[in-house]
């Protein structure tokens, strides 16, 4: 099974919350995982958050980074491309999305995968619009 995971899934590898054993089973089921290529950029700005929050400590930190950069090595990467800028547009034009979670959707529609998975519910009703098998892991 081919699988995108937007940052909100992804994180959920790394950060024991509500959802996190759902991703992790369905990862474990994957032939091929892909995110885009804002999703580490979001990660770490997550796991900053937490420590700033002092919700992770700084060691903490350090080994959950260097597991998704290695987690990373063995990920498909979907690149901002024309095509894909084009359909963020689209897809910012017919629902009411972020602009980044709509670059999540259009890498999806890009990378053509067997499911889209996210915890952001106008996000996955934006991508099962489009045409996307979505997996809600919120």
């Amino acid at each position: 099974m081919r699988l995108f995971l937007d940052t909100s899934a992804f994180a959920k590898r790394y950060v024991a919350e509500q959802g996190s054993d759902k991703v992790l089973a369905i990862c474990q089921e994957a032939d091929r995982l892909f995110v885009s290529v804002i999703c580490f950029p979001e990660l770490t700005s997550t796991l900053c958050r937490l420590v700033r929050e002092k919700k992770l400590a700084r060691a903490a930190y350090r080994q959950l980074k260097g597991d998704a950069v290695a987690d990373l090595a063995d990920v498909d990467i979907c690149q901002i491309t024309p095509e894909v800028l084009a359909a963020v547009v689209s897809l910012l034009e017919a629902h009411p999305l972020r602009a980044m979670d709509a670059l999540h959707v259009a890498c999806a529609l890009a990378c053509q995968p067997d499911a889209f998975v996210s915890a952001d519910r106008q996000q996955l009703a934006a991508a099962r619009k489009a045409g996307l098998r979505i997996v809600d892991v919120s």
